[in-house]
């Protein structure tokens, strides 16, 4: 009887230490995020805001009066270094002070700053302009966005199968190969918090597919990941929807009603059902629209051209019949 007590302790043991069981350290997402604004020339809002999700978590936003992409970026604190996700959209300091900012939030240890490490979620322009600002900074290192820079520093050997771990001291964040948004596009996860940090591969809005293939089969990869592992909150890069659902428009610095950022497990869950839904061109499943960029441009400029060679072939046509009543009453009065 001693015997199967003791089993039941370790088997409950061992169930209590398990991902799908991990205790998170609790955070807040109660923000509100400065976005309904027509007039950033006489009342803009800060340049760059900061929301303290916990004592060593921070969530950034460069505002919509600064950049139209108004990005996310997130600070994560560990005991040794750490670890920021993303640089925005902008690299002038003096218009956003993201590098003063995030080193100001980061402890003293042993007279200097704690060690900084820049990574991104992908190499598009909004995640990595305000990198120029890390430069000079102390005891920091920006990491490449290209294939082969992702690939050295995060030790994958098999891309994009697999994960890998950054330890920050007390803290560590498994990275996942996340491609077909972009060629080295990544996820991140702190097994901390259970925050999911998922760049332009999932948000609320529009999903730009350049690889249908490619995408799905991140997805897949995600899901499987995620399956018995605590999940918090799914944050994404941006935010494209209202709380009606209804899309931003492209371009606009005004955002009223915005929908909440955080996202669930279950959207990371239901992605490969999402994705396999996709067209290839343009599609559409609750919160997500699905596009592939370059086939809706191309499919505007053919259109584009039709309707000018349209408007071209309807003046020719005019003119030429102008010419021909001429000629007919020339002829006439002949």
């Amino acid at each position: 009887m001693k015997s199967l007590v003791c089993a039941g302790l370790v088997i409950s043991t061992l169930c209590f230490m398990s991902p799908a069981r991990a205790q998170l350290a609790p955070g807040s997402m109660d923000v509100q995020w400065s976005t309904a604004t027509t007039h950033c020339e006489t009342k803009a809002p800060p340049s760059l805001q900061v929301h303290r999700y916990n004592a060593t978590t921070f969530v950034l936003r460069e505002s919509l009066c600064e950049t139209v992409e108004a990005p996310f970026m997130y600070l994560l604190v560990g005991t040794d270094k750490a670890l920021l996700i993303d640089t925005g959209d902008v690299a002038e300091s003096q218009r956003v002070p993201l590098g003063n900012t995030v080193m100001s939030l980061l402890p003293q240890a042993n007279g200097s700053t704690l060690p900084l490490i820049v990574v991104h979620t992908h190499g598009h322009l909004d995640h990595r302009t305000g990198d120029s600002q890390f430069a000079q900074q102390p005891n920091t290192q920006v990491v490449g966005t290209d294939l082969d820079h992702v690939k050295q520093f995060f030790g994958f050997t098999d891309w994009p199968n697999g994960a890998a771990q950054l330890d920050l001291g007390g803290r560590v964040v498994d990275v996942l190969p996340t491609p077909g948004h972009y060629a080295s596009h990544v996820l991140y996860y702190d097994r901390q918090t259970g925050l999911v940090f998922s760049g332009d591969f999932l948000l609320p809005g529009r999903l730009l597919i350049e690889d249908r293939a490619a995408d799905l089969a991140s997805a897949h990869r995600v899901a499987d990941f995620f399956k018995d592992r605590p999940v918090s909150y799914v944050l994404g890069g941006h935010i494209e929807l209202d709380k009606n659902g209804a899309l931003s428009g492209l371009g606009t610095a005004y955002h009223p009603d915005e929908r909440a950022l955080p996202m669930s497990k279950q959207d990371l869950l239901d992605l490969p059902a999402i994705v396999a839904d996709f067209n290839g061109f343009y599609s559409t499943h609750g919160m997500f629209v699905m596009m592939n960029q370059n086939r809706v441009l191309l499919a505007l400029l053919v259109g584009a051209l039709a309707v000018l060679a349209g408007i071209g072939y309807g003046v020719y046509r005019f003119f030429r019949r102008h010419k021909a009543k001429r000629r007919a009453a020339a002829t006439a009065m002949a």
